[in-house]
């Protein structure tokens, strides 16, 4: 891939008798050494991506991309280690929870004035997207997306169950009902009715925050107290942990098994993101894989209210970038606004009206099938200290389902040290 990006700065050089501006891009979702320039035909987050980036780096006149793929578990680490040095890329990406810690330091630019004479036309993006990357009345960059927890649906093990109806599953809508159907599924077919990364990465943070948003809660407020320790979150742990005790889930999973796990046909439902419907559309699509019949739905309502958890991916570009340099960065953050539609290619949801409006849009594979995602797409109040906050309840929760910890310990510890962070 080096070898391509350099001879394309080189063409560029030839061709406008200058050195193109070199960009360096620091990113996460995996990686894809032969990504090529095509951004309608690569599979899966990481060579979507990178198809588009190595794309820019081709098309752009005078510009050269040299992408910094980090990965996703250590991406903030390496961040803000880069910061620190005087050294970070010039455009990174970033979820929009982040936007309170990195502005908040001054890290990164407020583009309000740089969006329009770069070609972004902002009253094109959707409100919730101009909303995910502001703060305090500025912009702190160019949202990518919209993404959010689904359940991915293995229609073969819920039509043995009995959980097909009109060519949709049925999904509970309590958590009563959701321990009646897994244990339908289990004795069915033996399998399990529910995988999920509940042993590494927050999904089973996210989750419980679903679950609690259900119950018209969340784990702190706006003016910083700290509300984890009640009902609501003992409701949604439970939840959880009854499948677990019944031996109809498996909480020592982590993200790689519990993906295999619904790929193998050994869940009928996996808990994950929207960045792999297209990926788990391609592998339903090869005879050797064991998940067959793919469907894609909202996250069912087992409370009061309908919610899932969600966020935006954003591209950033640090306060310290001017110049040439900043006007490089702000092409290629054009270039890959204009290509919304390939990028929702992945599963995410579009961040542009035109896109979102669009018959390309419309027709991406289930698309239909989660369309009611965006009504309910929630999230935690902004916080500096969120990443920190959000460690604390994986930790906590998985010392419940994991180490059996009590369900009251736990949260009474998550909330005092989350309430110490929010102090801060």
């Amino acid at each position: 891939m080096k070898h391509v990006l350099m001879t394309a700065a080189a063409a560029a050089t030839i061709a406008t008798g200058a050195f193109a501006q070199e960009v360096t891009l620091g990113r996460f979702f995996g990686a894809c050494e032969d990504a090529g320039t095509d951004t309608k035909s690569s599979v899966g987050e990481a060579c979507i991506i990178q198809s588009i980036i190595n794309a820019a780096s081709a098309e752009i006149d005078g510009v050269t991309v040299n992408t910094l793929p980090t990965d996703w578990g250590n991406f903030y680490d390496q961040i803000k280690a880069s910061y620190a040095g005087g050294t970070p890329p010039d455009i990174h990406v970033m979820h929009r929870h982040r936007i309170p810690e990195f502005a908040g330091l001054g890290a990164i630019a407020d583009l309000s004035g740089d969006l329009a004479a770069a070609g972004i036309d902002t009253s094109d993006w959707a409100p919730a997207a101009l909303d995910a990357v502001s703060y305090n009345g500025g912009i702190y960059g160019v949202p990518l997306d919209f993404h959010a927890n689904l359940w991915h649906v293995n229609m073969d093990l819920m039509e043995q169950a009995g959980l097909v109806e009109n060519g949709a599953p049925v999904l509970p809508s309590s958590p009563e009902e959701l321990l009646a159907h897994a244990q339908k599924v289990k004795d069915a077919t033996g399998q399990d009715y529910l995988a999920a990364d509940f042993a590494q990465f927050p999904i089973g943070v996210r989750l419980v925050l679903a679950l609690m948003w259900q119950q018209n809660a969340n784990i702190f407020t706006d003016d910083g107290t700290a509300t984890i320790n009640n009902d609501a979150a003992a409701n949604a742990v439970t939840a959880m942990t009854q499948l677990f005790d019944a031996g109809l889930a498996n909480p020592q999973l982590n993200y790689a098994d519990s993906q295999q796990a619904f790929l193998n046909g050994e869940s009928a439902i996996l808990v994950n993101g929207t960045w792999v419907v297209d990926f788990y559309t391609a592998e339903a699509a090869k005879p050797e894989v064991g998940l067959n019949n793919y469907y894609v739905a909202d996250f069912p309502t087992l409370f009061e209210t309908g919610a899932t958890w969600a966020d935006t991916h954003m591209w950033a570009i640090p306060s310290t970038l001017d110049g040439e340099k900043k006007t490089a960065a702000l092409k290629v953050l054009a270039f890959i606004n204009d290509h919304n539609v390939d990028w929702a290619r992945t599963g995410h949801m579009a961040v542009r009206n035109s896109v979102l409006e669009s018959d390309e849009y419309a027709n991406l594979p289930h698309r239909s099938e989660y369309a009611g995602t965006a009504s309910i797409a929630r999230d935690t109040p902004p916080s500096e200290r969120y990443g920190a906050i959000q460690d604390v309840l994986n930790r906590e929760l998985q010392a419940i389902w994991l180490t059996g910890k009590a369900v009251d310990v736990a949260l009474a510890d998550a909330e005092a040290e989350v309430q110490d962070l929010l102090d801060r």
